[in-house]
């Protein structure tokens, strides 16, 4: 099963995290936030773009996994947010990673078994899923909370085809 950097975008703070797939486990590899600084949108998106280039290079994913931008009331923040996504996803297709999304309705369901979870809710699942020692950070326990559903997904896709492979890539593990 394959590495899997599971990304929440955002313009401030975009938290990620990796989990190494073996089988059924997930093994925790990695977590934390890019904090962009500035009030200039476009070296923010540097700044993350730049951030998730070394972390793809550092822990050699296999697998990319987002959350979708989910209309929010304010146009200027889902645009704003809308940007943070697209440099994430241009850090992952230049290095040739394929790209999963996800809502947040979708992740929620996978982490804690309802949609509507609350942060301390999937914050607390993912303590418990990954064996970890402590809470993670808000941002960084959700993008944990996208790789881990993005595993759920592989596992239920393989489950349903009888073959225990990756979607992505074909190749039998």
């Amino acid at each position: 099963m394959p590495i899997i950097l599971g990304i929440d975008p955002g313009s401030r703070i975009t938290g990620y995290g990796i989990i190494d797939c073996r089988g059924r486990k997930q093994l925790y590899l990695g977590s934390g936030c890019i904090r962009t600084s500035g009030d200039e949108l476009a070296p923010k998106l540097k700044q993350i773009f730049d951030g998730l280039s070394e972390i793809i290079r550092q822990y050699q994913p296999e697998e990319f996994a987002i959350e979708r931008v989910f209309m929010a009331k304010n146009a200027d923040s889902a645009l704003k947010l809308g940007q943070a996504r697209g440099a994430a996803i241009v850090a992952a297709t230049n290095a040739s990673l394929p790209v999963a999304e996800y809502s947040a309705t979708q992740i929620k369901s996978a982490v804690v078994g309802t949609g509507r979870a609350q942060k301390t809710q999937i914050q607390h699942m993912v303590q418990q899923l990954l064996k970890l020692p402590s809470s993670p950070q808000a941002d960084a326990a959700d993008a944990l909370g996208v790789a881990l559903c993005h595993f759920h997904t592989i596992q239920s896709l393989a489950s349903m085809s009888g073959h225990v492979k990756s979607r992505t890539y074909g190749r039998y593990k």
